[in-house]
């Protein structure tokens, strides 16, 4: 299996449900419940990985403190090699609110800052198969190396508004796009812009109307989304979709299908309220049967 190298966030998160997301007014808002989970892009994304067989390399900023202790010691898993970049100010820590429709607001208390410059290891960069550059300004110097290197890019930008001026080096940098369609006006012509701007394939999930692809030839592809049953917490779903597709795309299958597995691990992913379910396997997401 080829080895991927996954550069941006992780985080110490407390997650809060609720009924329905604050007003901008002063008022008391109580919790349904709410629990500390480890969280970030990056690190949902490698423990899915790692739990599909695919070799991960996971580079993040941690800080020395008692935060990037609990993140460190979930990040130690199977299959994952963790490089550490020392923080300046601690390690990433949220408040998300989760409301009854699986919407969030995340409250960043702490966003880390590198210690020092980030430099590059040409060692890593040559290991790796392919790289993925998440959303993080350490991760920039990951991606610029990939490119410089001609090992393909991978990048998803979440809920990108199609204008954001931070997400434009990691969208025109992208062979491979993903992107979730909750902020575009129409997700399909977006997808077609970017190949036709060169990247080989562009990705966009569509909550419960499921994920439509664009390839290199233009053509969509369209996949339903997989019924989860019961909605246990909706963070790290993206990530869990990411992974599903990274997996069966380096395991061969045709595109259709990779959109079918990823979908299977995104509807396990609500299933639990950690970043990646304990029963995911890669013989899970390829079988038809459904979730519930």
């Amino acid at each position: 299996m080829p080895r991927v190298l996954v550069a941006g966030p992780a985080s110490w998160n407390l997650i809060v449900h609720v009924a329905d997301l604050p007003l901008p007014e002063p008022h008391a808002l109580f919790a349904r419940s709410h629990y500390d989970s480890l969280g970030g892009t990056s690190a949902g994304k490698a423990l899915n990985l790692a739990r599909l067989g695919v070799p991960v390399t996971l580079i993040t900023l941690v800080g020395d403190d008692e935060t990037g202790a609990r993140i460190t010691a979930e990040l130690r898993a199977p299959g994952i090699d963790l490089v550490v970049i020392p923080s300046a100010n601690g390690s990433e820590r949220h408040v998300n609110l989760m409301d009854a429709r699986g919407q969030r607001l995340s409250v960043y208390l702490t966003l880390p800052a590198a210690a020092h410059d980030v430099a590059v290891e040409p060692g890593l960069i040559d290991a790796a198969d392919l790289v993925v550059a998440d959303l993080a300004d350490h991760s920039r110097p990951f991606l610029r190396a990939a490119r410089e290197a001609g090992k393909p890019v991978w990048c998803d930008l979440h809920d990108y508004d199609g204008a954001s001026e931070f997400h434009r080096e990691f969208r025109d940098a992208a062979d491979y796009l993903f992107l979730s369609g909750d902020r575009l006006a129409d997700p399909e012509a977006f997808l077609r812009e970017r190949v036709a701007a060169g990247s080989r394939l562009a990705v966009c999930t569509l909550g419960a109307r499921g994920a439509i692809a664009c390839d290199s030839d233009g053509r969509i592809i369209r996949v339903p989304a997989t019924p989860a049953g019961e909605v246990a917490d909706t963070n790290g779903a993206g990530d869990a979709f990411f992974a599903g597709f990274l997996a069966a795309y380096l395991g061969g299958e045709p595109l259709t299908e990779c959109l079918r597995q990823a979908s299977r691990a995104g509807a396990m992913a609500v299933r639990t309220l950690d970043l990646t379910a304990a029963t995911l396997t890669p013989e899970l997401l390829r079988t038809r049967t459904p979730l519930v």
